[in-house]
């Protein structure tokens, strides 16, 4: 193998380890956010105790499912990063349902 294709072949793996590290902060600054939404309501009242433990108790199962794809060391798949975005999509829809329910704790 050539110095030329050693030195390609590094940059592709670069550009799919930085693509793979991107997609794994995007999930985490979404998680961030979310529990940051989440200490918010509690501390307004716009969640109930009970609404709260419930939204931490999701948040908490698709950390754990992160975990589960993340267990190979390869990085998340296609489908994978996908299927956490969708997961998020919902949370999200959740934590804004229970803020915005008329629910005061």
């Amino acid at each position: 193998m050539g110095t030329m294709t050693r030195t390609m072949a590094a940059l592709v793996l670069a550009g799919a380890l930085g693509a793979s590290a991107a997609q794994a902060g995007t999930i985490d600054r979404r998680e961030h956010h979310q529990r940051a939404r989440l200490a918010q309501g509690v501390r307004s009242g716009e969640l109930t105790h009970r609404e709260a433990q419930r939204l931490r108790a999701e948040q908490a199962a698709l950390r754990a499912e992160e975990r589960l794809y993340r267990r190979t060391g390869d990085g998340l798949s296609r489908w994978e990063r996908r299927d956490l975005h969708r997961d998020l999509n919902r949370t999200s829809r959740d934590i804004r349902r229970q803020k915005h329910d008329g629910q005061d704790r």
